[in-house]
């Protein structure tokens, strides 16, 4: 059994923070129905970004401006214990599944809102992406060029892994009072509350230099990356050093490191500069600093520590989290569009414990 077994979710999300939530749920052992609209999710078009954020979900078709279609979903809603959607604020009131009208159908039900500003507030009218969020929420550096398009949408997956947790400690309320509620989660805010939890600076150190000597990104000789992380760790600058050949350094306590920051970081990187990528990482871990390669997403699929976790497997993607005695389901199949035609949910939702 996994942790989710049972718990009921009923998807109406489109694109990639919301599935990307509800397949955190499926992985668990949810069981999500998704509904597509005719054609199907836009994300289709899209195999490799749409099979990996689908996985272990049923699909059906329904079109909310006919009536019939409109009663089905409300029908599968009426059974649900989670119902999601990621439409435009106002969107889902239109179309006669809004948070009002569901809750007066299921008072347990979990309704969870996924937007870019939210469903209430100045900006929540706004249209956005990724970017957008970021530069709203200062999560952006001030030098920051374009973005990558293939670039690791920050917002959208912070925002999907606040949705699954808020949904299933809403889940754990309604369970216990038979209350269900309405979660209204905008995408820039997670990321300004993220924003908000790191002090700003007292001071900046130079232009593309880490805080401390030894923190931050350094190209070695072959033109690849590598990632040091010493912050004020004694021990961890005097391993740097000594795998670097910069003993005359490794003793240097930490305030001497924070005025001298821009002398002893450039130290760092010429010495790091001198070496072959594969030699540098090996010298630094082998001397117990923290080092970390700079890898290309083929080469993080290909690493045995994510394989081993099962957070990568063969090729796609597995959970996250690990649990011990509800493990979460491996890689799993991705439905074709309506392939679930005219089925209801799967089993009955999770037994009461206190029953």
């Amino acid at each position: 059994m996994a942790l989710l077994d049972g718990l009921r979710v009923l998807d109406l999300t489109m694109w990639r923070p919301g599935p990307y939530a509800t397949q955190l749920l499926a992985q668990h052992g949810a069981d999500v129905i998704k509904v597509e609209p005719p054609g199907g999710e836009p994300m289709r078009a899209f195999r490799s970004h749409f099979d990996l954020l689908n996985q272990h979900k049923r699909s059906v078709v329904l079109d909310l401006k006919d009536d019939a279609d409109l009663a089905r979903c409300l029908e599968l809603a009426d059974g649900a214990d989670v119902f999601v959607e990621g439409f435009r604020p106002g969107v889902a009131d239109r179309l006669g599944v809004g948070p009002a009208a569901l809750l007066a159908r299921n008072p347990r039900l979990v309704y969870c809102s996924l937007s870019g500003y939210g469903a209430r507030g100045p900006l929540s009218g706004l249209p956005g992406h990724d970017v957008n969020y970021r530069a709203y929420a200062a999560a952006m550096p001030a030098d920051a060029g374009p973005p990558d398009a293939d670039g690791l949408p920050v917002a959208d997956m912070a925002a999907a892994t606040m949705a699954a947790f808020a949904i299933a400690a809403a889940c754990l309320r309604a369970r216990a009072t038979g209350v269900g509620d309405r979660i209204d989660l905008g995408m820039a805010d997670v990321l300004a509350h993220w924003v908000g939890t790191v002090p700003p600076p007292a001071r900046r150190a130079a232009a593309g230099k880490g805080p401390v000597p030894g923190y931050g990104v350094y190209p070695t000789k072959d033109g690849r990356r590598i990632a040091l992380g010493v912050a004020s760790e004694q021990r961890l600058w005097a391993a740097v050093c000594r795998a670097l050949g910069l003993d005359e350094h490794a003793d240097a306590p930490f305030a001497e490191r924070l005025a001298r920051v821009r002398e002893l970081d450039d130290a760092v990187a010429a010495a790091v500069a001198a070496l072959p990528f594969d030699d540098a990482v090996a010298r630094l871990t082998a001397a117990g600093a923290p080092v970390a390669p700079v890898l290309t997403r083929a080469e993080m699929m290909a690493h045995p520590h994510f394989r081993s976790r099962g957070v990568v497997d063969g090729g796609t993607v597995g959970s996250p989290v690990r649990t011990a005695a509800h493990p979460p389901l491996p890689p799993g199949p991705v439905p074709e569009l309506d392939e679930h035609r005219g089925q209801g949910w799967a089993s009955g939702p999770p037994a009461d414990p206190a029953a």
